[in-house]
């Protein structure tokens, strides 16, 4: 069979390894030297370029459904369970506790459930939700494990490296958010993100006001194409007596994002992260959906106010 390989950032290091073994067994192997942001961002058209057969997905669980033969190797990470002993303080004046990690340390998820139900805490680990499989999964663009029981937890705990997965999760809920990173030794709550975060969303906003021409983002990955909200955003803009030009792209480079002068400011349809993580890499101002619709409302009230 022929087989293209296809890893993250991280694990890219053990492709000719596993490479190695596949041929090993007959088959003839490729491997892709893209970036990957995750399952969402499938190798399908390397794979159809070469005639591969199937794509071996590294690191990450399947994302949705595709018209292609994926097979998904999730990477287990065994983290450090001792660092949980620091959590009891900061914990110690809340009952309730929503738990959630990434695809990485589901594997320990009991575990961690076990050491906090040992401390007198009521654990509530949210089921699936969107694109993830697992319950307490979270993905840098799915939290819904975490948002819907926001409301049932006195406050969240992530346990897991890096922040990417909880500071995403933290702006889809309300509630006290700790993180206990093993990978770095921190234990800290990060609430103050969800203010700097709502400070950055409206300088953009106030930044867009006088905009007239809008680019809006549209990718052609697997699982961050949003053609039909692209449109509806464009038409949006167009009835608001503005213009509007989608632009497509596999992978957005904000270098050639800045050369394209004629826009004013930038929406965002591809991956949310994008305009979370992303905004202050482009001179103009790039929204979100949500962003653009509260900028298109504030000039419909200066023009009703003119």
């Amino acid at each position: 069979m022929r087989i293209l390989l296809q890893f993250p950032e991280g694990l890219k290091q053990e492709a000719l390894k596993h490479a190695e073994k596949l041929e090993a067994e007959g088959h003839e192997v490729f491997i892709s030297a893209s970036p990957t942001f995750g399952a969402c961002d499938l190798a399908i058209d390397e794979a159809k370029n070469i005639g591969a057969e199937k794509i071996v997905h590294f690191g990450h669980a399947e994302f949705h459904k595709v018209d292609f033969n994926v097979e998904y190797v999730p990477y287990y990470i065994d983290a450090d369970l001792r660092i949980l002993d620091r959590s009891e303080e900061p914990l110690r004046q809340y009952k309730r506790v929503g738990l959630v990690t990434t695809i990485q340390h589901m594997h320990q998820l009991g575990k961690v459930e076990e050491f906090l139900r040992s401390k007198g805490k009521e654990v509530v680990i949210g089921k699936p939700f969107g694109f993830a499989k697992e319950r307490g999964q979270i993905l840098g663009c799915d939290a819904g494990s975490a948002a819907t029981i926001d409301r049932d937890v006195d406050a969240f705990v992530y346990f897991g490296g890096g922040m990417f997965h909880p500071l995403g999760a933290l702006l889809m809920t309300t509630k006290p958010f700790l993180v206990i990173e093993p990978f770095a030794g921190t234990v800290e709550f990060i609430d103050r993100y969800r203010e700097i975060y709502r400070k950055r969303s409206r300088g953009r906003i106030q930044a867009s006001v006088d905009a007239r021409r809008f680019g809006i983002l549209a990718s052609t990955k697997n699982g961050q194409d949003n053609m039909p909200m692209a449109r509806i955003l464009k038409s949006r803009i167009e009835a608001a007596g503005m213009t509007a030009a989608i632009l497509v792209s596999n992978t957005f480079n904000f270098e050639s994002l800045d050369n394209m002068l004629e826009f004013d400011a930038f929406v965002n349809t591809a991956c949310p992260r994008i305009a979370i993580d992303d905004p202050d890499r482009t001179r103009r101002p790039l929204l979100s959906a949500n962003e653009l619709n509260e900028v298109l409302r504030i000039k419909d009230d200066l023009k009703a106010g003119n």
